[in-house]
C-alpha cells in the first residue's frame, strides 16, 4: 500500500536535522552503474527517522542528474521522495498547474499531488540556484536540514 504523507508531515521531516558522517564526501563519490553513476547514503534524523540520500548522474549527459531526498517509513519498503533536485536535461510538466518548462528544477512532495494519484514529488519549480551536480548537492544539503560534520574539507566530487 502506498505511503501517503500529509504537508504538515513533510515538512516536518524536512526540518529534521539530518547529520551527515565524518566521511559523506567519499560515501556520495557516484560510481558506474548501468548507464549512469550513482551513490547511496543512508541517514538517520534527529528524531529517528530514516532517511536515504541518492546522487544519480548519466554516463553520457553531465546536466542528466537527480539528487534525491527519500524518507524510508517504518514498517515499509517504499522510499518516499521529499525532494529531488534535477538537471537540465529534459522537459517537465506540473499537471495540475498544466506549465510546462525546461530548465534546472527542484522537485517537491506535496499532498495534493499524491492525492490525485500522481507520484509524490511530481510538482516541480524551475531555479536557477545550481548549474552542476556538485551545485545542487550542496543547495539539498542547505535547504533540507543537512548537517555538515565539523570542518568539512574538499569537493563533493572529483572532477569527471
Amino acid at each position: 500500500m502506498a505511503v501517503i504523507l500529509s504537508d504538515e508531515e513533510i515538512t516536518h521531516l524536512l526540518a529534521e536535522a539530518k547529520p551527515l558522517p565524518d566521511n559523506f564526501r567519499v560515501k556520495i563519490q557516484v560510481r558506474p552503474k548501468r548507464g549512469h553513476r550513482e551513490s547511496e547514503l543512508d541517514i538517520k534524523g534527529d528524531n529517528g527517522s530514516d532517511f536515504r540520500l541518492i546522487v544519480r548522474q548519466s554516463l553520457i549527459n553531465a546536466l542528466d542528474f537527480s539528487i534525491i531526498l527519500t524518507y524510508m517509513p517504518p514498517k515499509s519498503n517504499q522510499l518516499f521522495r521529499l525532494r529531488r533536485y534535477n538537471g537540465k536535461s529534459h522537459e517537465h510538466t506540473n499537471s495540475i498547474e498544466d506549465r510546462t518548462f525546461y530548465d534546472y528544477h527542484i522537485h517537491y512532495a506535496t499532498a495534493r499531488y499524491q492525492e490525485i494519484g500522481a507520484r509524490e514529488d511530481s510538482y516541480a519549480e524551475a531555479t536557477d540556484r545550481y548549474a552542476d551536480l556538485q551545485q545542487a548537492v550542496t543547495c539539498m544539503i542547505q535547504d533540507c536540514s543537512f548537517q555538515l560534520p565539523p570542518n568539512p574539507q574538499g569537493q563533493l566530487f572529483e572532477d569527471a
